[in-house]
């Protein structure tokens, strides 16, 4: 009799476990992209530790308390300076490269918008960082790039994953799913290229009236408009949900089951594409009002990215449950 543990059984490995036939340029691209994602990490929660003096600074302290809140204030933006330029320049590195990319091809890619926001929220905190006047929006920059690594590294090792042990059935649904993958994220990608021209100009267009009202806030409203542009959500939505559809796409699933999940894909990333969109176009007559200040704007990023990881986690839930379901029928059915 041939034992029950070889027939049917899930697979031990998840998509982050590095495939045995993985070669050896896979493995250093996947290395680099955890390097990157373990910094972006790393300093993104430091530097939102030294951005804390700076919230809770307020003219009802008491002056010696205030002077000593203001010299640490000095300290921990120079301290945040240091920690977000290896992430500008190291972490964001596939971001620059998209986005050149995307230019040279005259096109407006998902990573476009990504740069820009970046430089609008980098170079605005250097200045303030050397004159000691005005705001830095240093853990913004961490956490755009952050969550957008995070996404891209469960993209990656989700396409990975797919290895010629799972057979020639396994394999062809990875490939279906790829598919997929390319057209819906040739979709968002369009859909981000629009809405982020939009914002752009109305960013610009705003700071121009506010520096005409009150050039005090035409600074924080311009980059809260171009926050709330950096479409972070909006490129998670595609890789993160057909990571999870990679993952739960396990030999447990019957053909009509793998056709309910590639329906539920092309669903899941729908919705949490155009859902963070319609939050983004939410909060924009806010920030035009000057209501939303750029760590809320960034707060508000952080709110949309998890709801995003949220749908495509429930999908995996869903899914990965079925081919247990199926996998442990297949092992009864061949027991005598």
């Amino acid at each position: 009799m041939r034992p029950v543990a070889t027939i049917g059984r899930m697979p031990a490995t998840s998509i982050f476990s590095v495939p045995p036939g993985l070669s050896h340029a896979d493995r250093q691209l996947r290395r680099h992209a955890l390097l990157r994602l373990g910094w972006a990490w790393l300093a993104m929660m430091q530097v939102m530790m030294f951005a804390w003096p700076g919230y809770v600074r307020h003219d009802g302290i008491p002056p010696d308390a205030l002077a000593t809140l203001d010299w640490a204030i000095v300290l921990m933006n120079w301290a945040s300076l240091a920690l977000t330029l290896p992430v500008a320049l190291y972490s964001a590195w596939p971001v620059w490269q998209g986005a050149a990319r995307s230019l040279h091809r005259r096109q407006a890619g998902m990573d476009v918008p990504v740069a820009l926001g970046i430089v609008a929220a980098f170079l605005p905190s250097v200045h303030a960082t050397v004159t000691q006047r005005g705001e830095v929006y240093f853990d913004s920059v961490t956490m755009f790039v952050a969550f957008l690594l995070t996404a891209r590294y469960l993209a990656l090792c989700a396409r990975q994953s797919v290895a010629p042990r799972h057979g020639r059935v396994q394999a062809w649904r990875h490939a279906r799913l790829e598919i997929r993958r390319r057209a819906l994220g040739a979709s968002a990608d369009r859909v981000a290229a629009r809405f982020v021209a939009a914002q752009v100009a109305l960013a610009l267009a705003a700071a121009a009236v506010w520096a005409w009202l009150d050039p005090a806030h035409a600074v924080p409203v311009m980059v809260a408009l171009l926050v709330i542009s950096c479409p972070c959500a909006m490129a998670m939505a595609v890789p993160t949900t057909l990571a999870a559809a990679h993952a739960a796409a396990q030999p447990g699933l019957d053909a009509q089951q793998f056709r309910a999940l590639l329906a539920a894909t092309r669903r899941v990333a729908g919705i949490s594409l155009y859902g963070s969109l319609a939050w983004h176009l939410l909060l924009t007559p806010l920030a035009l009002a000057g209501w939303v200040a750029p760590w809320l704007a960034a707060t508000t990023m952080l709110l949309s990215s998890l709801a995003v990881a949220g749908c495509a986690w429930h999908l995996y839930r869903r899914y990965r449950a079925l081919a247990a379901v199926g996998c442990a029928a297949v092992t009864v059915s061949v027991v005598p």
